[in-house]
């Protein structure tokens, strides 16, 4: 029998021998919300393929509705967005809801900074608790009027635009949704906007705002711009690579399943994304090429036994490249050899979910030893035996432990139970169903 659906927001999934097979995977989530927003905003019509359907994305799509922009969902798949009707956006007739997604929130958070009219942001009970200082701050000193629940830290956030000034500003995290923020307040801004942090974040941001005429000054130190500047996207059709992230589940998976051979086809591989595949190992790419600053290709993923030799090694620099992918990876820790520490992760603990907390007690019900730190973890893995299964794994809400808790489930020595799992809906539709399509038991 293979894994299944056990009605709403609960999984039961069984053991399997290996994965075999291509999968072509949802685009990615991190470049769709920035394709329909910057095209959004850019001059001319823009015409975007393999958009992510997810949930996360879908808000942004909507809240870009609601501002005004003429967006078409066509019946072929692709996506049409044209000029903003009188070249700038409106105000919303009511309260913008960004769901599930801190990606919509922070960037539209950036955008309504700098425009003549109010806004109000908010979303669901998991977004409602992370941190939103970390644009709030930055946007008050730029000149918007930024109000929220305890004074601006969580949202709602009301945003009532002003005229903008360029700000230095150094991020005490290294984050792309910040970084993001800021430079699309910067469009809207006179005078120079600087983002440092420490260390480099993901990049796609700033890559898409080159290949649309932006002038960046980009380092390892961070990111400047002169403000004011107006995108204007090439008119050619933009196609968005598949996720990378969303590939992690299924190279983690190979991985921890012996005689494992999957192809993933029209891959991103963002450099500032691939911190995982460094970690896993047994992959190979191929049929490479680039659309505005964006490597992709495809993936070749093989699984075997010698590359679970040796723990995990996740730190430093190291863990901006892989953040998200942390839960799955300790997956991936509790197969390997010896103990795995994880340190320099503690904005995990801001995620959807505590990820430190979740993703430990995953660990703790397949019957792995893990202790708990402030910004890590320590994991004692077992190459030789498979993860205890017969259990029940509580994601809190949290799509990636849920997703995580199913890769796991594979190499379990029975059924395993997910709950909370209707929050996958908002990254990756028909995950399980996916996963199931490559799996032989």
């Amino acid at each position: 029998m293979s894994g299944r659906s056990s009605g709403p927001g609960r999984w039961t999934v069984r053991p399997a021998q290996r994965l075999r097979g291509e999968l072509v995977l949802p685009g990615d989530k991190s470049i769709s919300h920035r394709a329909l927003l910057f095209s959004a905003l850019s001059s001319g019509e823009q015409l975007l393929g393999g958009l992510s359907r997810g949930e996360d994305v879908l808000a942004t799509l909507a809240a870009l509705r609601a501002w005004g922009a003429d967006i078409e969902e066509r019946p072929d798949g692709l996506v049409r967005v044209g000029e903003l009707p009188g070249g700038r956006l409106r105000e919303a007739s009511s309260i913008i809801d960004c769901g599930n997604s801190g990606t919509s929130m922070r960037l539209l958070a950036g955008v309504a900074a700098g425009q003549p009219f109010e806004t109000t942001l908010t979303g669901d009970e998991s977004l409602r608790r992370r941190p939103m200082a970390r644009v709030s701050v930055p946007l008050r000193a730029m000149g918007a009027t930024v109000d929220g629940r305890e004074e601006g830290r969580l949202a709602p956030l009301q945003i009532r635009g002003g005229t903008l000034r360029g700000i230095s500003h150094r991020s005490e995290i290294a984050s792309a949704q910040v970084k993001s923020c800021l430079l699309l307040a910067g469009l809207f801004a006179e005078g120079r906007v600087e983002v440092r942090e420490p260390s480099r974040s993901r990049d796609h941001t700033e890559r898409m705002f080159q290949a649309a005429g932006i002038t960046l000054d980009v380092s390892d130190e961070g990111v400047a711009m002169e403000g004011g500047q107006q995108l204007s996207l090439p008119s050619e059709r933009i196609d968005v690579p598949t996720d990378l992230s969303a590939a992690a589940f299924f190279v983690v998976a190979s991985a921890i399943l012996d005689d494992s051979a999957l192809e993933l086809p029209r891959l991103g591989f963002n450099p500032t994304r691939t911190g995982f595949l460094d970690v896993v190992g047994g992959t190979e790419r191929s049929d490479l090429r680039t659309q505005l600053g964006e490597p992709r290709g495809i993936l070749h993923v093989r699984g075997e036994s010698d590359l679970r030799r040796q723990p995990l090694k996740l730190s430093g620099s190291l863990i901006p490249r892989l953040i998200d992918e942390i839960p799955v990876l300790c997956v991936l820790a509790a197969r390997c050899e010896g103990v795995t520490v994880i340190c320099d992760a503690e904005d995990l603990r801001a995620k959807e979910s505590d990820r430190i907390a979740t993703t430990a007690a995953m660990l703790r019900a397949f019957g792995v030893s893990v202790e708990e730190r402030p910004d890590g973890m320590r994991i004692e893995g077992r190459a030789d035996r498979p993860l205890r299964g017969g259990c029940s794994i509580d994601s809190h809400g949290d799509h990636r432990i849920a997703m995580a808790a199913a890769v796991g489930a594979l190499a379990a020595d029975a059924p395993v139970e997910v709950t909370g799992t209707a929050a996958v809906e908002t990254s990756f539709p028909g995950f399980l169903e996916t996963l199931e399509s490559c799996v032989e038991r």
